[in-house]
């Protein structure tokens, strides 16, 4: 059985209100994405494919895999206009004898070897998992002029998180399904939001939900990165 993580670092971070990238601001004494990738690197993974923004492959080999030394980075690829965008370009960088594809938001850096070994061994039964938490507050759902539709059960509601793990060939079709539909569906007003929901609308097959960690976050505003920073301690 052979893993891939493709990390994604593609994304400019417009909440966070830096001129640095959200992957690239540093946590302690390393940038945010470091930790992520030491984390896949030291794990049970295989290889990684790093997805980063137009312009960025040089200075990611030079400032990411040669400073720390990462060995399973296999390719720095370029990402694209949106993020479906970026996780076509990460699978396709990946080795066809690749089993099973873990996709992690590289703004998440406290994935660990327990997460990552849920999800491997889950997707093995499932084909299809993805890392979440059980939602600690109520939540509603709204209509178009904010006023409550409906209140869920809170024991089923979830808060997603990354790695979304999948069969290799299931997401590749997924997501070759998807960018021919990219069209109809950008008309229709349907944004695609996470990997899990590719797999769920073209797909048709079920994507099971295994648990994460509330650490687990992704650093997307000032207030992350100071949360973060206490996690570190």
């Amino acid at each position: 059985m052979r893993t891939t993580a493709i990390v994604l670092a593609a994304g400019q971070g417009k909440r966070m209100g830096s001129v640095v990238h959200k992957q690239y601001l540093l946590l302690r004494d390393k940038p945010v994405i470091y930790y992520a990738l030491k984390a896949f690197e030291d794990s049970r993974i295989d290889d990684i494919v790093l997805v980063v923004g137009a312009g960025e492959e040089t200075f990611c080999r030079n400032e990411i895999l040669d400073r720390y030394g990462f060995r399973k980075i296999k390719a720095i690829v370029e990402g694209g206009r949106e993020r479906y965008h970026s996780v076509e370009n990460g699978i396709q960088a990946i080795c066809w004898s690749c089993d099973y594809i873990l996709i992690h938001d590289g703004a998440r850096p406290f994935v660990d070897d327990e997460i990552i070994d849920r999800a491997i061994a889950e997707v093995q039964r499932s084909k299809a998992c993805v890392v979440a938490m059980p939602v600690k507050d109520t939540i509603k759902i709204a209509d178009e002029m904010g006023y409550v539709l409906d209140t869920p059960a809170r024991s089923l509601v979830w808060q997603v998180q990354t790695p979304q793990v999948f069969d290799r060939e299931l997401i590749a079709e997924a997501y070759e399904k998807l960018l021919t539909e990219e069209e109809k569906m950008t008309e229709a007003g349907m944004k695609v939001t996470d990997d899990a929901m590719v797999v769920e609308y073209f797909m048709k097959i079920p994507v099971k939900l295994i648990q994460g960690s509330y650490k687990n976050i992704k650093i997307t505003t000032p207030e992350d990165l100071k949360i973060a920073e206490i996690f570190l301690d």
